[in-house]
């Protein structure tokens, strides 16, 4: 169970960190929101992954990716967050 949580984490702030990368623009976030950033599109590149490939039935489709796919999510969920947050500032203008 630790060995899960580790490597979650672990995943998540190396597909956070290269999401960071490569979405252009600034992203004000903490190592923690690079975690949980990281974390969220493991989730949302396994759902993406399931929708695309569906494998098999049983697996579900609330699951974590393997590292690539945790980086596409990363990225969809960091493009969804810069597009939110910069409509979010400029209505506060």
């Amino acid at each position: 169970m630790i060995g899960l949580i580790i490597s979650l984490l672990v995943v998540g702030l190396i597909a956070g960190f290269i999401a960071r990368a490569v979405v252009p623009g600034r992203q004000s976030l903490s190592i923690a929101m690079t975690i949980l950033l990281g974390i969220i599109g493991s989730f949302v590149g396994g759902f993406l992954g399931f929708l695309l490939f569906q494998h098999d039935p049983t697996d579900g489709f609330f699951q974590p990716a393997g590292i690539i796919g945790s980086i596409i999510g990363a990225i969809v969920v960091l493009v969804i967050w810069v597009a939110v947050s910069g409509r979010r500032s400029a209505a506060r203008r």
